[in-house]
């Protein structure tokens, strides 16, 4: 090559590569990012951390864990991460693999034996890899109710025996529907494979060989774990903290699909383990089973908002995240939903960059706008709208039809009485759900889950029609209720008051045939 050619092309090709991936934010961009947000959603805390070319550059907490109680959070406070547990159910799965204690295309019963779905075909052909990408059939969010709200009484074992009950909502490997419940699944064939609970292994495969010091699963003393985030909701515009820690805090059957907690600290480290990892790290994980975990398994629709946004091309589950191109990049990432917490893993791979946060309220939209947000920091700066762009753009609704239902004003509904409801009042049963009871109590109806302590609630009438009205905040989604009779058979149905309520509600799913009288 000829001298001048050489020097020629050494000028070029840095500016080339600066050209195709420009540098990505700094501190200050970031901050006034998340202050907007902030003061968007009024968020009583939130946790957010960047890294650029495999290097931490931003780490830092806003606000407090517990609104008005003065105490800050920090980068080493304790959230719950929800759905991006998934990722490392399995990571758990994949590490077990690499071990040669299990295969990705196993059949299910062949480490658990009592399994089953609704269909024995499906039974028998479902694979450890099916449980992780959301096409087995199940409708959206199936079963959740036995997730949902926690603490409850199911085990991982009931969970596995009711999944047979669950009727599909379309063909086995036909479509997409998230699932929470073969995650749950899956962490009863890690436990199986592995010799050990699911909560040991996540420890012993995970935590300790990546350094997670933070994270925690299963039971721990809350005044063991330094600071923790508690969740909180809205009322009308105040924030209030909901669904607050015990003093322990209890194992959950749910932790494979929801139930890890970690610091900020903690998720930069796991984050980076995948974008930019060491050598211990890439030894923790070898190059095969990172391939496996990143593969695209199930195409996921396209948003009006991700093809407007982002330009979105491609959008596909992996194993526990979620694939997509961003602005012509590529993009790994999941989300976390669960009571009052929500959260964001971002990573951008070919850059070796990303950005985590956690927010402890009422932050849906909040998390929706300030992942945009702090994206197109990365992906196209130039053409980002910004939080109050984002956030004004999300207010609106697409079309008419996209506008939220009229729903009936619940201050206008009057109290059953156990007459009116004499012909139903019993105890009733539904086969995965189990046994609840439709009681006179107090001139009033109530209405109990024997398996699910957190779910009772009066009933009452609005428009001609039964809604049960639950007592404790930590539910949700109130339910239209429905009765029938033939013959002999009395059957109830229920549907959530929203129909676009959080589709964990799966009360759809629910058949109650009754068994008996009240005593």
């Amino acid at each position: 090559m000829k001298p001048a050619l050489a020097l020629l092309l050494a000028l070029l090709l840095p500016a080339a590569a600066s050209a195709a991936t420009p540098a990505g934010p700094g501190p200050q961009a970031i901050d006034a990012t998340v202050r907007a947000a902030i003061a968007r959603y009024h968020l009583p805390g939130i946790a957010v951390g960047v890294i650029e070319d495999g290097k931490v550059v931003f780490a830092r907490g806003y606000g407090e864990t517990v609104h008005g109680s003065g105490d800050p959070v920090t980068d080493k406070t304790l959230f719950k991460i929800a759905s991006n547990s998934k990722a490392m159910t399995a990571a758990v799965l994949a590490r077990l693999v690499q071990q040669g204690r299990l295969q990705w295309d196993d059949p299910v019963v062949k480490h658990l034996p009592a399994f089953a779905m609704h269909d024995p075909w499906v039974t028998a052909h479902m694979t450890v890899s099916d449980l992780l990408v959301h096409n087995s059939g199940l409708p959206e969010g199936g079963g959740d109710l036995m997730l949902w709200p926690e603490p409850n009484l199911f085990t991982r074992d009931d969970i596995v025996h009711g999944l047979r009950y669950i009727k599909p909502a379309y063909g086995f490997r036909a479509g997409y529907a998230y699932d929470n419940l073969l995650y749950v699944v899956a962490g009863q064939v890690a436990a199986a494979a592995g010799g050990a609970s699911y909560e040991e292994l996540v420890r012993r495969e995970l935590f300790q060989p990546l350094g997670l010091s933070g994270c925690r699963v299963g039971e721990f003393a809350l005044k063991d774990a330094g600071s923790v985030a508690q969740p909180h909701g809205r009322n009308g515009d105040a924030i209030v903290r909901t669904r607050g820690d015990a003093d322990i805090v209890p194992a959950i059957a749910s932790a494979p699909a929801g139930g890890i907690r970690c610091t900020l600290d903690d998720m930069l480290i796991w984050a980076n383990s995948w974008l930019a990892p060491t050598d211990a790290q890439k030894a923790w994980l070898d190059e095969a089973q990172r391939a496996e975990m990143w593969k695209a398994r199930t195409p996921m629709p396209i948003s009006r908002l991700k093809r407007q946004w982002d330009n979105t091309h491609y959008y596909a589950y992996a194993y526990g995240f979620r694939l997509a191109d961003v602005d012509g990049e590529w993009t790994v990432s999941h989300t976390g939903t669960l009571g009052g917490m929500y959260s964001m893993m971002m990573l951008l791979p070919d850059r070796r960059s990303g950005f985590v946060f956690m927010i402890n309220g009422d932050g849906g939209r909040a998390r929706t706008v300030l992942g945009e947000a702090l994206l197109k920091l990365f992906t196209a700066p130039d053409k980002s709208l910004g939080v109050a762009g984002y956030a004004d753009a999300l207010d609106k609704p697409a079309t008419t039809a996209a506008a939220k239902p009229v729903l009936p004003d619940i201050r206008r509904r009057v109290p059953v009485t156990p007459a009116q409801l004499q012909p139903w009042l019993g105890r009733w049963h539904d086969p995965w759900f189990g046994e609840v009871w439709l009681c006179a109590q107090d001139g009033a109806v109530q209405w109990r889950a024997s398996r699910s302590p957190k779910m009772h609630g009066r009933i009452s009438r609005v428009d001609g029609r039964e809604l049960l009205v639950w007592d404790d905040e930590a539910v949700d989604e109130n339910a239209w209720l429905s009765f029938s009779r033939e013959g002999d058979v009395r059957q109830m149905h229920m549907a959530k008051f929203n129909p676009q309520g959080d589709f964990s509600s799966d009360y759809e799913d629910l058949a109650f045939t009754w068994v008996g009288r009240c005593e």
